[in-house]
Parts: C-alpha cells; sequence; structure tokens
C-alpha cells in the first residue's frame, strides 16, 4: 500500500509525502535492501502515475529508508518460478515503471543512500538527476549470478561513457559514488546528515521555476537526443518557439526586465 506521511505504517512498503509542489517517495522494506519487488515496482508504477496527471506536483525525488537505496529485482521471487513467461512479465513491469520516470511531466531525482545495484543502479541511472551520499556505491551485479544486466544496461550506456558502462556490466564490480559523479551517473555527492537537504534543496530550486517551461524542456530533452543534429536543432526551435508564446514566458521575461518575482501560471 500506498500511505501519506500521516498514515505511515511498518507495512507500507512505499511511503508518499507531498510538500510546496514536491512528491517524496520513500521505499520502505529495509529489511530487504527496498528490493524492486512486483508489489513494490506495483506502488511505484501507481504513485507515479497519479503524480504525473497532478499540475499541483512539480518535481518528484525517489528516497529509500535502511542501509541500501535498492539491491534490485527481488531473486527469490525471481526463483519462484522457471517460465519464462513469468520473468517476462517482471522485466516488463520494470520496464515499464523506468519508462514513466523519463516519460512523466516532473523531473525525477534519485536520493542514494548506500548501495544501489542491478536495477536498483538502473533507477538511479533512470531518474533524471541524482544525488548521492560519500558512501552510497553503485553495480549492476547481475553477472555475478550469471545473468547480464540487460535492462538496466539500457539507461547506464545513455549516463555513462560507453567503456565505462560496458566494465560496469562485464564485471559487476562496484564503483564508488565519487567515481559515479565522474562518470555522470550522478549529480552531487554529500555528507550523510546533508543528503536530504540538499536533494530537498535541489528539487526546490527546480519546482521555483515556471512548470510549463520545466515540463516542455524535459519533454524537449529527452526526444532530441534520439535525432541527429539538424533534427534536433529544427525539433528545439520548434519548442523553443511554443515555449516563447506561452504566459510564463511573456511573464518571465516582464520580470526579468522589470526586477521583480514571476507569477508563474503554468501556462
Amino acid at each position: 500500500m500506498i500511505a501519506n506521511l500521516s498514515e505511515v505504517s511498518t507495512q507500507a512498503i512505499l511511503i508518499r509525502e507531498d510538500e510546496k509542489g514536491i512528491a517524496r517517495l520513500t521505499l520502505n522494506r529495509p529489511q530487504q535492501y527496498n528490493v524492486l519487488s512486483s508489489a513494490m515496482l506495483s506502488e511505484l508504477q501507481a504513485a507515479l502515475d497519479d503524480i504525473s496527471a497532478n499540475d499541483r506536483i512539480h518535481v518528484v525525488i525517489i528516497a529509500a529508508n535502511g542501509k541500501a537505496f535498492s539491491a534490485g529485482c527481488d531473486l527469490k521471487e525471481m526463483r519462484s518460478s522457471d517460465d519464462r513467461a513469468f520473468h517476462q512479465d517482471l522485466f516488463n513491469q520494470c520496464s515499464a515503471m523506468m519508462l514513466t520516470i523519463n516519460q512523466m511531466p516532473q523531473p525525477v531525482i534519485a536520493q542514494v543512500n548506500g548501495i544501489a545495484t542491478a536495477a536498483g543502479c538502473q533507477l538511479v541511472a533512470n531518474c533524471d538527476l541524482a544525488v548521492a551520499t560519500f558512501d552510497s556505491r553503485f553495480a549492476v551485479s547481475g553477472i555475478n549470478v550469471g545473468l547480464f544486466c540487460s535492462t538496466p544496461a539500457v539507461p547506464l550506456s545513455r549516463n555513462l561513457p560507453r567503456k565505462q558502462a560496458l566494465q560496469m556490466l562485464l564485471t559487476g564490480d562496484f564503483i564508488s559514488a565519487e567515481q559515479a559523479q565522474a562518470y555522470g551517473l550522478i549529480n552531487e555527492v554529500v555528507n550523510d546528515d546533508e543528503l536530504q537537504r540538499a536533494t530537498t534543496d535541489l528539487a526546490r530550486k527546480i519546482a521555483a521555476k515556471s512548470p510549463l517551461a520545466i515540463r516542455l524542456g524535459k519533454q524537449m530533452f529527452y526526444r532530441q537526443l534520439a535525432m541527429d543534429l539538424s533534427a534536433a536543432y529544427a525539433f528545439a526551435g520548434e519548442k523553443m518557439a511554443c515555449n516563447m508564446d506561452s504566459e510564463d514566458a511573456r511573464e518571465g521575461i516582464d520580470a526579468f526586465i522589470e526586477k521583480r518575482t514571476p507569477q508563474w501560471k503554468g501556462r
């Protein structure tokens, strides 16, 4: 079940808190290292779908309770059946949730504490931004149990340089938070006691911008990545002209000229 802060119980595997345009989703299976079981994926999918349709939410944070961000898919659940269709459904469910993060209008920030392995590392790579503690570590470790992390490879290879991504996938070795930042997997590394503040500050900074510009910008950013240079410029120019015709852009420019704080309308 998903719980709001006032309803949190030890049975809730996902906790949702909404405050001032920011939704925080907290994975809450600390004893199981916040594995992305079918149940957890279902809760995340439902929460993200609800947030996607909520104009009052401008930024999402995905965090975790306990000593690990996420150890990835639930291996015991995966081994509970030898049926290929069962496994295909699990991976399809995980991929659908990851795609939702990419396609939803709100930027999503991973707040990483401790290890993020396999699909847990995939979740970090798939989020738009990420902040992690110095003692966080990252790996795509399926290769250690004879399973190449093919689905985690999709966002990993789109975040990291090719050779660094493939080395992680072929060895299963952990990289440090500092290495993850240098490779482009995360944006910022902070001390443990600064993690929530740093992530919230980043979310608030984004939430203070025009919601329309953020929505248009996220969509444009990901779509242009798949285009060649000339097509990307044409697409970006079209989106920028559309953005310029909005009330928010006119308000923002007027406020800049008049040296005042803009009042965003989201349109």
